[in-house]
């Protein structure tokens, strides 16, 4: 029989982020709030490994942004001074939000106008940013959904038996992440958000799916944006 494999996901801490752009591939730190956030996120953390009686993988993985980086680097520092042993963070493109591709730090006006004026498109549709499978069709962009497989695939791929993996990413990627690995149906993609820097704990089974096993969802209000 298969060892279970645990993985915990965070959502980076707050950050600066420029109001009216699609925050996916900003590039900027975390404010002090953020900078606390994971410092209580891995706290949390620290409780759920030992509710669980769980050993934790020494390597730490990261999304390329800052604002991920820099969370990862925090619960690194504060699980270290608990004596839990961190040896590296791995930065990689595939635990990154949604790319926008050509568009991305354009402003969601700014890309609507890119669209309306170039002759090859239509203007997007309504609510095209957090339509799950909606892709603007632009060099480099993807779907929500595709965002989600890409994390899925990576933290299928990397988490190790027996150990709690950790992934630092982005709410939207997440969510949908956790659609394909049969944790949210697509309904409750919509209906959640993540806080900032709070761990989910998930295990893959030995009869080969995932469950959720700590970690509470944030319910987002109908009318609020989802944010990465």
């Amino acid at each position: 029989m298969a060892e279970p494999r645990y993985v915990a996901f965070l959502r980076h801490g707050d950050y600066h982020q420029r109001k009216g752009v699609p925050s996916a591939r900003q590039p900027w730190a975390l404010t002090d709030r953020g900078i606390a956030q994971a410092q209580a996120g891995a706290a949390l953390l620290q409780e759920m490994i030992g509710k669980f009686g769980l050993n934790l993988s020494p390597k730490l993985h990261s999304s390329r942004q800052l604002r991920a980086w820099q969370t990862a680097h925090v619960l690194a520092d504060e699980l270290q001074k608990s004596n839990l042993r961190v040896d590296s963070i791995h930065e990689t493109s595939a635990l990154g939000e949604r790319s926008l591709g050509s568009a991305a730090n354009l402003t969601v006006a700014e890309v609507e106008d890119a669209l309306r004026n170039d002759p090859r498109y239509d203007a997007p549709p309504v609510g095209w940013k957090s339509d799950s499978d909606f892709c603007l069709p632009l060099e480099g962009a993807e779907s929500l959904m595709q965002s989600g497989a890409r994390v899925a695939t990576y933290i299928s791929q990397t988490a190790e038996p027996g150990q709690v993996t950790v992934f630092v990413g982005h709410g939207a990627s997440y969510r949908h992440a956790c659609y394909h690995l049969g944790i949210l149906n697509q309904e409750n993609i919509a209906a959640y958000s993540m806080f900032h820097a709070q761990p989910s704990l998930i295990c893959y089974q030995s009869d080969g799916t995932w469950c959720h096993l700590a970690g509470a969802w944030k319910v987002r209000s109908p009318k609020d944006e989802p944010k990465d």
